[in-house]
């Protein structure tokens, strides 16, 4: 049982009998307190897809439910869910767009190294690689000359993420994105 201070993001904890995933982490040290870190914690019931936000002191102690990650790759988008096939053994995951709205932006059919992860045999997030690469379908065109420091624009990808790239960057160019950051990271 580990305490809420190594809990990590996409981490699955049992509570009051249900499994929940942890989307978001937020550390806080009050003032005034002697010690104690609170970690604020943003999860969703793997099943019903219900929100919670749990706040646990450093050393609390939390039951980790078992998570599996599976290769998987994007096949295709039916309404609101997205359909992913597993690498191995061909088998396909539903997953809502709400839970996967922060990844959403990321991935194309050609996306590689993506995982799925499953709690009890049911898929409840995706884990995506570190950089993915995407097309820039729209940029405003760079002028050259105007600038000695290196300034950046917005930039519209293929998968309608916005994201700031440097000026010598143009419609049609494929880059690389890094995932956490949402950030340019270089030229494909």
């Amino acid at each position: 049982m580990p305490k809420a201070s190594e809990i990590k993001k996409n981490a699955a904890v049992e509570l009051d009998g249900s499994v929940w995933f942890v989307r978001d982490i937020e550390r806080s040290v009050p003032q005034g307190r002697s010690g104690g870190s609170i970690y604020r914690m943003r999860m969703y019931d793997v099943v019903t897809g219900a929100k919670r936000d749990e706040s646990f002191k450093d050393s609390d102690m939390l039951n980790l439910a078992d998570l599996f990650r599976r290769p998987a790759m994007m096949s295709y988008i039916d309404g609101d869910e997205y359909v992913f096939m597993d690498n191995e053994d061909y088998s396909a995951y539903n997953l809502r767009k709400e839970s996967i709205a922060d990844e959403a932006g990321f991935i194309t059919e050609e996306t590689q190294g993506i995982h799925v992860l499953l709690v009890n045999d049911s898929p409840v997030a995706i884990e995506l690689p570190t950089t993915v690469e995407l097309d820039v379908v729209e940029t405003d065109p760079s002028i050259k000359g105007q600038s000695a420091t290196s300034r950046t624009k917005p930039a519209t990808m293929n998968t309608g993420l916005v994201i700031q790239v440097p000026e010598h960057i143009s419609t049609g160019d494929r880059i690389k994105v890094n995932v956490e950051e949402r950030k340019f990271s270089g030229r494909a």
